[in-house]
Order: structure tokens, then C-alpha cells, then sequence
């Protein structure tokens, strides 16, 4: 496209309309420079010069959005400036494991829970980018993890696909119109990223402000797990519904789950663009079916999923986790992800043996050790650690930091893991070796 056509076009506007006429004047300077095509990268280097920085960020992502540009700084090849978490889920050789926590961001925290009071509505939090800011920073701030993921939710995309839903404080989140039937397939639509700006921009600000210390984790739900809401109309403990439909209605099924695995792998696609440096794909209740299930319902759309991504973001790591994955595991590594969570029911040297040392590895402390003594705590850190190997592992929890969880624990948790030093000399992947300094 010439920067002539761009600017006749509707979505110039859509893009600079957020800035003012003052900025616009300045883009129109940019774009009238007697060139009639301008390489990205230049383009680029343009507005960097004639723009604030956070206006830059903001046309950044206005552009994506509207899908004129595409701009590629976080999908750059690997470099030595990546962060640690980034290195380690490539299996690049580390000093020291990098750490972070499932649900580190939330209740536990007392900043969170006031920020709570002065904001009831979950989806004013996570929906709203000067909250989902300063919410995913808090963790940062308060204790300095490897990893700073997006204080979001999972269903956070479905109105932008045609499945509006409410979280009520109770029952949690509803759906009011399941889908169903061949006729419930209707309401569905390509996803509409101007319903999503607030998880772009929010994305480009974090990478903005934490930099290259920490990776920006974006994340998602696997199809499967997004499907269990919109079919069952919430939350459940039984799945009758959708699992009877896998038998009654499988057309059905499969069609709601081939809409979802292209609307997310878009959605994946979207938050890499916007600044996150990797991706972790929770398939929460995918441990609810029997293994082969799983592999017939749950992995097909998954690997559809990461085929997409890996094609558009080659260098972006992928973790998949599912709560439960203790009868999964090797399947799980058929999905072509770069990165396995293993939560707390497995041994973690017994996880290590089943998965091989071609793929990195997350997890998997209890969180309830959380609550115990902090040497206690130490150990078992120690042990994970040790088990994992000085190669290809990121240390986290085996599940979520739960409610009630002490402050002074999950700092304790961040100093240890800062502490420990990889004995270079040993070998990567010998499991229970002494491979920690000191």
C-alpha cells in the first residue's frame, strides 16, 4: 500500500483518530516525505522520531488492529537480549532457572484487594487497560518474577466472536445462550479485534515498561476448555452436557471447536503483535476426559492452533498446561508446543523421564507449600529444581497461587529461585544429579 492510498483510506483514520489533530499533523508530515513507499522498518524508525512513545505504541497497536500493518519487534529472531524465561523455554543453556507464578497477580495481595474495593466488577478489572495495567505490575513491583503475565481471563475474547457472557459473584461466569444445536452455531462470528483493544494496548504498555527484564506472557484458553463454557452455560463439575455431546451431537461440537481453534490462534497472534513474548495455552479442564477423549476432542484443535501461530510467530514460545495432566503428558508433547507445564500430582523426575529432554518443562511446585515453613518451602523448590535439570525448565507452581496465600511465602519463593546458580559441568537432563552451585 502507498502512504497516498493509506491516507485516502477509512482505516488511516481508525488508526490516528485517538491522537489528536496536533499528532495527526505530525503523521502527515511523516507520511508526505516525497516517499510513495516506505519499508516497515522504516516506517517504524519515522514514527519513533516524530511521536511520543506511548502515541507510538498506541498507532502500533490501532494498526494491528485494523490490519494495515503488522509490526514484527516481538516476533524478532532469538537474541542474547531475550529475557531468561524466553531462553529457557527455547532450551537454551541458563545460569539459574527463571520464575514465575500461575495467578500471581490477584487476592492474595493485599494492593489487589484494595484496588478490589475501589473496582467490584471483575470485567471492569480485566477489562479495562489502566487496570489490567496496573494489576499486572503488582507482582513486578512487589517481588520481581521472570515472567509478568496479563492480568486477564480466559473468556475474555468471546464477545468478540459472538458469545457475550456475565461473571456473577456467586455462580461465576454465565453464558445465557449455550450453543447447542446447528442453529446456536449461527450467533458465531470472525473474531473483532476493536472489541479486544484494551488486551492490545495493555500488552504494548507492559513491554514498554518492564522492557527485556522480564518476558510478557499473554495467554489463552485451549478450545476445548472454552468450549465447556458454551456449551454448558458456565461452570460445572460433571461436563454431562458436552461430554454427552462428543456422542449425540458431534457435528455440532466439532464445529464449535474448529470456529474456536482459528479465532484463538488469531487471538495468540494478536497479543504477540501487541508486545508478549510468549504464550501459555490453558486447557484447564481438558484433564476431565479420559486420555483418548482427549486426544480425539481436546489435541486436534491444538495443534491446529499452534501450527497457525508457529507459522506468523516462529520464535514466540508456547507453554500448554492443563490441571490434571498426570495421564497426558506424552500426548501433550504431540501438540508441537515448546514449553509442557506439569502441575503438582507429578513427580517432576518422573515428569522429566515420560516428556525427554527435547522439550522444556514448567512447574510444578504445590501451592500449598506456600503455607508452609520457608525452609520447608526452600527444599521442595530445591528439589523441583533438581529434578528438572539445568536446561529447559521454568520454575513455577503446579497450579495457582491460592487465596489466602501469605505475601511473605511468595517473596521467599522469588529470593530462592534468584539464589540458585546451574553447575555448568553437569549434564543438562541428568535427573536427581547434583546440578545446583552451593
Amino acid at each position: 500500500m502507498t502512504l497516498a492510498t493509506l491516507m485516502e483510506s477509512p482505516q488511516f483514520f481508525l488508526i490516528t483518530h485517538p491522537l489528536g489533530v496536533g499528532h495527526l499533523g505530525i503523521l502527515q508530515k511523516l507520511f508526505l516525505n516525497g516517499q510513495q513507499h516506505v519499508k516497515e522498518g522504516n516506517l517504524i524508525e519515522s514514527l519513533r522520531s516524530g511521536l511520543q512513545l506511548g502515541l507510538f505504541e498506541l498507532l502500533k497497536v490501532r494498526a494491528a488492529v485494523v490490519g494495515i500493518w503488522k509490526f514484527n519487534s516481538s516476533r524478532a529472531c532469538a537474541s542474547p537480549s531475550d529475557p531468561l524465561l524466553v531462553k529457557a523455554a527455547r532450551g537454551d543453556r541458563v545460569n539459574r532457572p527463571p520464575a514465575w507464578m500461575m495467578r500471581q497477580a490477584g487476592r492474595y495481595m493485599a494492593v489487589y484487594r484494595k484496588l478490589a474495593e475501589r473496582h467490584p466488577s471483575f470485567r471492569e478489572r480485566s477489562e479495562t487497560t489502566d487496570l489490567i495495567v496496573e494489576i499486572s505490575l503488582q507482582p513486578w513491583e512487589a517481588f520481581h518474577p521472570d515472567g509478568v503475565i496479563i492480568f486477564s481471563d480466559i473468556l475474555t475474547p468471546l464477545p468478540a466472536f459472538g458469545v457475550p457472557f456475565d461473571i456473577e459473584e456467586v455462580s461465576g461466569p454465565v453464558i445465557q445462550s449455550p450453543i447447542r444445536s446447528e442453529e446456536d452455531l449461527k450467533t458465531l462470528h470472525p473474531i473483532d479485534f476493536d472489541k479486544l483493544q484494551f488486551v492490545g494496548e495493555s500488552l504494548s504498555i507492559l513491554r514498554k515498561e518492564v522492557g527485556e527484564r522480564a518476558a510478557i506472557l499473554g495467554f489463552v484458553g485451549a478450545p476445548w476448555t472454552i468450549a465447556t463454557y458454551i456449551v454448558e452455560g458456565g461452570t460445572t463439575r460433571t461436563y454431562t452436557t458436552i461430554k454427552s455431546m462428543c456422542h449425540t451431537a458431534p457435528h455440532v461440537l466439532r464445529a464449535l471447536l474448529s470456529h474456536l481453534a482459528k479465532a484463538i490462534a488469531e487471538y495468540i497472534i494478536f497479543q504477540v503483535d501487541a508486545g508478549a513474548h510468549c504464550i501459555q495455552i490453558f486447557d484447564s479442564w481438558g484433564g476431565q476426559l479420559p486420555p483418548d477423549m482427549w486426544e480425539r476432542w481436546s489435541k486436534p484443535y491444538i495443534d491446529e492452533m499452534v501450527s497457525v501461530v508457529k507459522k506468523k510467530c516462529p520464535q514466540t514460545p508456547i507453554v500448554l498446561y492443563i490441571n490434571g495432566n498426570g495421564g497426558l503428558l506424552e500426548r501433550m508433547k504431540g501438540t508441537g508446543v515448546d514449553v509442557i507445564g506439569i502441575d503438582w500430582t507429578v513427580d517432576m523426575a518422573d515428569g522429566r523421564k515420560r516428556l525427554g529432554s527435547d522439550i522444556s518443562i514448567q512447574g510444578n511446585v504445590d501451592p500449598a507449600y506456600l503455607y508452609s515453613p520457608l525452609p520447608a518451602l526452600e527444599d521442595e523448590i530445591k528439589r523441583v529444581v533438581q529434578c528438572a535439570g539445568t536446561k529447559g525448565h521454568i520454575l513455577n507452581l503446579g497450579h495457582g497461587v491460592l487465596v489466602g496465600t501469605p505475601e511473605e511465602a511468595v517473596a521467599h519463593f522469588f529470593n530462592v529461585a534468584r539464589s540458585l546458580k546451574f553447575d555448568t559441568q553437569v549434564d543438562s537432563y541428568v535427573v536427581g544429579a547434583s546440578n545446583l552451585v552451593g
